[in-house]
């Protein structure tokens, strides 16, 4: 087992993260780990933390650059996305763009999201029936096998990869992402379903928005 300090952020209750955080306890000797969800603040000694590396893996929380700067090998993300789709809803900004091929993104993070140098991408087909469960299953079981690949080869002491691929553009934005759930009177129905598509999950859905007023959009069910 290397002598290699390793600081873990992931999200609470999720059985990849729990994986994940399972393989770095087995393979390096000093790992620091938080796991949190939205709004959970970020505790004082994961703020001073020093060390080697720092790997966030579905994390609720956007690093400082303070604390970036301790890992003194590197600080890396896991992405749910290939580089197409930085940011906020990048798996419902793919299916409103009828992508044909997604993925999962390891990169270098740095003081802005979704901006640091590629380390490596694991892509795969997106289907015309897939919907954002289809999708996002999909997603983390190829960003599951992405982690244990980049761990490995940490574990091994052998230097990162770098990618050739770069982020096509801006991280998506909040605003962005809740403006994907508005439907207005002036839609065509193609741009309508295109955004029920992209946003119908669970209890997201999307509303129509009449002035003043927003009704939730249920579409018709189709007859067999």
């Amino acid at each position: 087992m290397p002598e290699i300090s390793l600081l873990f952020l992931g999200k609470a209750e999720d059985p990849d993260c729990a994986r994940a955080l399972e393989y770095c306890q087995s393979h390096f000797s000093n790992v620091t780990y938080c796991l949190g969800k939205w709004g959970d603040p970020l505790p004082e000694n994961i703020r001073n933390w020093r060390g080697d590396y720092i790997i966030s893996y579905l994390s609720r929380w956007v690093v400082s650059e303070e604390l970036l700067n301790r890992a003194k090998i590197a600080a890396i993300n896991f992405h749910p996305a290939s580089p197409e789709y930085p940011g906020i809803g990048c798996n419902n900004f793919a299916l409103y763009e009828d992508a044909k091929e997604y993925g999962a993104t390891c990169h270098h993070m740095a003081g802005k999201v979704d901006t640091g140098k590629i380390i490596k991408v694991r892509r795969f087909p997106v289907y015309p029936e897939d919907g954002v469960d289809e999708l996002i299953k999909r997603t983390y079981e190829n960003q599951m096998v992405l982690f244990f690949e980049i761990a490995q080869i940490m574990a091994e002491g052998k230097d990162l990869p770098t990618s050739s691929e770069k982020w096509t553009r801006p991280p998506f934005s909040r605003k962005q992402f809740n403006e994907l759930f508005k439907i207005t009177a002036d839609m065509s129905q193609d741009e309508i379903a295109r955004r029920v598509r992209a946003i119908s999950y669970k209890h997201w859905q999307p509303y129509i928005e009449l002035g003043e007023f927003r009704f939730e959009y249920k579409p018709k069910k189709q007859s067999n």
